[in-house]
């Protein structure tokens, strides 16, 4: 079976500084990938390429066969690619429900006129996603917070809602960049199980940034290693984990720039 995500010579450069260069990787179907690196290595420039940010200045990137180099975010999300961000990317002031009801507009097909008189076929439609959020709610175990405002829940449980959130536009593959940065040893642990239930129920492959040794060790099936924008290193856990190249990398012997990737900005 053909690889989900594919990935050719992607080089992105900002200025003077080259952020990703020359980057090769494939994802499969119900895969686990996690990239890893030092801070600056290129992970989040590598994920706002692969989710439509801003194109690549080389290279190809092909999703379920498709070439997908210079689709929007929105196209993006209606062919399956779902994303969470580095930095909380949730509506604060909106509800549970509502945030993940913000996942579903990619699917919905009433126009203005049936929308502003919610007349039948948008109440329909309107049940019809609401019954998916529902769906997502009994799965990410956030019944008691349904109708509560996102910003006075705790860190880990909007981090949670901004999950579910992805989830919700039905994604065959789901990008995850730090998911569970800033989190207690609790709330990684429910993370991680999320993840390998995403995995394992729903059949959606996964794309992780992360930082956190463990989470990455324990659920990826493999992992591709990025330093100073470039890959040094790709195979399981257990070949990463020996790896010398990975090793001197973390171990500073490489690590001596500065951090080339742009921050990002979310509204929230």
């Amino acid at each position: 079976m053909s690889n989900l995500l594919e990935i050719h010579g992607l080089s992105r450069s900002f200025g003077g500084v080259r952020a990703v260069s020359n980057v090769s990787l494939t994802v499969g179907h119900n895969e686990i990938y996690s990239v890893i690196g030092p801070n600056g290595a290129g992970k989040t420039t590598l994920f706002n390429l692969i989710s439509g940010l801003f194109p690549p200045s080389e290279g190809q990137i092909f999703f379920a066969g498709q070439p997908v180099n210079r689709l929007r975010t929105h196209r993006l999300a209606k062919l399956g690619i779902g994303r969470t961000f580095q930095n909380l990317a949730v509506f604060k002031d909106a509800t549970v429900v509502q945030n993940l009801m913000v996942g579903r507009h990619c699917h919905m097909r009433t126009n203005v006129f049936t929308g502003a008189f919610f007349l039948g076929p948008a109440r329909r439609e309107e049940l019809r996603h609401r019954r998916k959020v529902e769906e997502i709610i009994d799965f990410l175990e956030i019944e008691e917070i349904r109708d509560q405002k996102v910003g006075t829940l705790s860190y880990g449980l909007q981090k949670r809602v901004e999950l579910g959130r992805a989830l919700a536009i039905e994604p065959k593959l789901l990008l995850l960049d730090e998911m569970v940065s800033g989190m207690n040893s609790e709330e990684t642990e429910d993370i991680a199980r999320f993840i390998l239930d995403i995995k394992e129920q729903l059949n959606i492959s996964i794309l992780m940034v992360e930082h956190d040794m463990g989470i990455v060790m324990d659920i990826s099936d493999r992992i591709c290693v990025l330093n100073f924008g470039e890959k040094i290193a790709e195979g399981t856990p257990a070949e990463i984990s020996n790896d010398p190249a990975v090793i001197s990398a973390y171990l500073g012997a490489a690590d001596k720039g500065s951090d080339p990737e742009p921050r990002e900005t979310r509204p929230s």
